[in-house]
């Protein structure tokens, strides 16, 4: 790509550069300048092949011009798709540590479940109080 820009640089220059060149005749003797002949015939000669009147635009040039738009929107395209990877893959970790978190949860009401079960006396109800405390929690975290 770095290679290109050169070239579409020369080619530009070249055809901004092209004038036009006048044959010119009189008496018999031909010349040839950059302006129409003051007394005589004149015709203007065509340019050179490659090289376009001013303001024509060679296929080539305009093609090199759509290939660097082309790369632009390539790049442009390719930075929003990393974007937003990273974000999608920000998204997953936030769920899965969410996740890891409601499983938590369930298994700590889970065990106080266990434990108001187990237990008697006074006991059991510091143990329904961390259960219910537990569901509370779990209820707030992972309401689904």
């Amino acid at each position: 790509m770095n290679r290109l820009i050169p070239l579409l640089a020369a080619c530009a220059l070249s055809n901004a550069l092209a004038q036009p060149v006048y044959k010119c005749t009189h008496a018999g003797k031909t010349s040839y300048a950059d302006r129409p002949c003051a007394a005589g015939k004149s015709v203007e000669l065509p340019p050179p092949a490659g090289v376009r009147p001013e303001g024509a635009e060679t296929v080539a040039a305009r093609d090199a011009r759509t290939l660097v738009e082309l790369e632009k929107l390539r790049l442009a395209q390719a930075k929003e798709e990393r974007r937003s990877a990273r974000a999608d893959a920000r998204a997953a970790r936030t769920a899965g540590a969410h996740r890891k978190q409601c499983a938590r949860l369930h298994l700590r009401k889970r065990w106080a479940d266990e434990d108001a079960a187990r237990l008697t006396g006074r006991g059991r109800v510091a143990a329904q109080r961390r259960a219910q405390r537990a569901q509370e929690a779990l209820a707030l975290e992972c309401p689904a």
